[in-house]
């Protein structure tokens, strides 16, 4: 008995040091090396993820457009765009709260390395105001290969929403994701900056006005990433985004005028995710009404804060319906991939946290008044389950602590690089020969968090358990936040620092009715009309922005043109660019006969000098 109470005694003693102490930089350097072997497209110089290398290079060809770039969702080879675009708000979310801690862990730069991947590729997928490509791969052709993306041979096609057929949901997540870049390059590149809050207030517009779900236009999609909750959520989201970014009035009207009708305020929800983003919506709004900025829509803004307080009461069991635990104390939502699930609520709830400790209030739940720092507490509790801190002493982060799943459901990181072995892995030959191996992955997909466990916190660390061992960029991005706000420790902090722009006199963005119209210009059989669509005041100077049309009066088709675009002094869309002449976007191989095109610029004078240089016809 006596040696029984001995080792008792020690295990008590030293369970407190194998349960603590995480390396919280450590994990966050890790978090985002996974961001890079997500990457498509031509990597970089810098590259640090060096087994990876370029892969669909002609992802949009087929559809006459530039779309290589972006991220690969998951384990599989497809560009899907609700997820990524979400992964993007996230991140940049992550930045624009802690962006000091970010920079004292050395890791703001790759932070900011990491959005930009993606917003070049959103520019690149908007090519046009109301266009928006969604998604290039299919999965379904996809899921039937295990190949690596340096040489996959599966379909490549690219899925695009327009005005015929429309994603709210898609359009509203990526202007909330461009709105939130933007804030994040204000600084450091006031230009980009600009030219991700021009896309968002398009995006906007695009998904207000043209409005249903984009799984019903871009119907592959649906497999794999159903628009459960519609695209309430949302525009309500975009419009959050819209405001912090650019602090105009417009955008907080929306919410107060649509909260009730959208479900902002009626929406009592226990998850945050890629699909449903009421509970961002709700932690966003509640911070503006406690900023003091609800003005007269103070009512409705209480009423979002009440349900952001109910999210944050759920997860910590003092609501009046909590979030469902597993034993060890991780939240648990769904076998499939509940990583995702608990990595955005730990965000939700650290930032809520500070928001609440800047605003010196206290959460009021049904059990009772909580204190900031328990929210803190809790998403801290999540952290270090994931990290190890778990009945079954896993690491659910690839590459931290010396226990983490080795055979990740990934098809780039479980078969042999390309640079160490460049024979040709078949499509179907590569499930028979690296999918069914038992042995461990030969590339380490550093930093990838994966599925996570079942609701009693097993786990099988099985390259076929795909609800368990598959990583996603959306489990990662909202830990980069957290990871760095852990890191930082307690003292000295307020979440209402950072300077917001300064409010701007009118919605900048086209106004439907054209104010200002120059005469019709024609050289031959193309004639050009400008107008001025909309009009706005930022710093004492004015600027506009005109749309100018170019139509093919002639009877056939005008197959080149070369424009001359003098006295331009702001950035352009819509034409393609070969140094200082404008021809034909690149999707548009012809303008067909009596059709015409739009291109769109915006500076702070009178309109530029268009002219007809050179063109052909069929």
């Amino acid at each position: 008995m006596g040696s029984v109470s001995a080792a008792l005694l020690l295990l008590l003693l030293c369970f407190p040091v194998a349960f603590s102490g995480h390396d919280y930089g450590q994990a966050l350097s890790k978090s985002l090396l996974f961001f890079e072997a997500q990457r498509s497209g031509v990597l970089p110089r810098n590259q640090r993820v060096t087994w990876r290398s370029h892969s669909g290079l002609t992802d949009g060809k087929s559809s006459g457009v530039n779309l290589v770039g972006g991220y690969y969702d998951a384990g599989d080879n497809v560009k899907f765009g609700l997820p990524m675009a979400f992964t993007v708000t996230m991140m940049a979310w992550s930045v624009i709260e802690y962006g000091d801690q970010l920079r004292a862990n050395g890791e703001l730069g790759n932070s900011i390395d990491a959005i930009k991947w993606g917003t070049d590729y959103f520019i690149k997928a908007h090519p046009e105001p109301n266009v928006l490509y969604g998604e290039v791969g299919d999965g379904n052709t996809d899921h039937y290969c295990w190949q690596r993306p340096e040489e996959m041979t599966t379909d490549r096609k690219a899925y695009r929403i327009d005005p015929s057929n429309p994603g709210s949901d898609l359009a509203g997540e990526t202007a909330a994701a461009m709105a939130a870049a933007s804030i994040v390059f204000r600084r450091s590149n006031p230009v980009y900056s600009r030219l991700l809050l021009t896309h968002a207030y398009q995006l906007f517009d695009f998904a207000d006005k043209y409005r249903g779900k984009y799984d019903s236009s871009i119907t592959i999609a649906q497999k794999y990433y159903r628009s459960v909750s519609g695209y309430n959520d949302e525009l309500l989201w975009a419009a959050a985004w819209l405001y912090q970014a650019s602090n105009n009035q417009f955008y907080l009207d929306y919410l107060g005028r649509n909260g009730d009708a959208m479900g902002g305020t009626g929406w009592s929800m226990t998850e945050f995710g890629w699909d449903v983003k009421y509970a961002g919506v709700q932690t966003l709004v509640a911070k503006f009404l406690m900023q003091g900025k609800a003005g007269r829509h103070a009512p409705v803004f209480r009423r979002f804060k009440d349900k952001a307080d109910f999210f944050m009461c759920s997860l910590l069991g003092k609501g009046s319906r909590n979030i469902q635990k597993t034993p060890g104390g991780l939240i648990f939502r769904q076998r499939w991939n509940n990583m995702q699930f608990v990595t955005s609520a730990s965000f939700l709830t650290t930032v809520y946290s500070d928001y609440l400790t800047s605003s010196r209030s206290n959460l009021r739940c049904s059990a009772g008044i909580v204190a900031p720092s328990q929210l803190l507490s809790f998403a801290k509790s999540q952290v270090d389950y994931i990290l190890g801190d778990n009945p079954r002493a896993t690491s659910y982060m690839v590459g931290y602590g010396n226990n983490f799943p080795q055979r990740v459901h990934h098809r780039g990181s479980s078969i042999v690089s390309v640079k160490v072995d460049r024979t040709f892995v078949t499509c179907r030959g590569g499930y028979a020969t690296w999918f069914s191996r038992k042995g461990s992955d030969p590339n380490l997909l550093t930093g990838a968090i994966v599925g996570g466990p079942d609701a009693y916190d097993n786990f099988a660390d099985r390259r076929d358990n795909y609800e368990q061992t598959e990583p996603a960029t959306y489990n990662n991005a909202p830990l980069l936040g957290v990871l760095a706000r852990l890191s930082s420790g307690h003292s000295g902090y307020s979440q209402f620092l950072p300077a917001v722009p300064a409010p701007v006199v009118r919605r900048p963005m086209p106004i439907r009715k054209p104010r200002v119209t120059t005469p019709v210009r024609a050289s031959g059989p193309v004639a050009i009309v400008q107008k001025v669509t909309g009009s706005w005041v930022s710093k004492g100077r004015t600027y506009y922005r005109y749309s100018t049309t170019v139509i093919n009066k002639s009877s056939r088709p005008l197959k080149s043109l070369n424009l001359s675009i003098k006295n331009l002094y702001g950035p352009i869309w819509g034409l393609s660019r070969s140094g200082n002449s404008f021809g034909l976007p690149s999707w548009m191989h012809s303008l067909p006969s009596g059709k015409s095109l739009e291109f769109v610029y915006i500076h702070s004078t009178s309109p530029a000098n268009v002219a007809v240089s050179s063109y052909t016809l069929a």
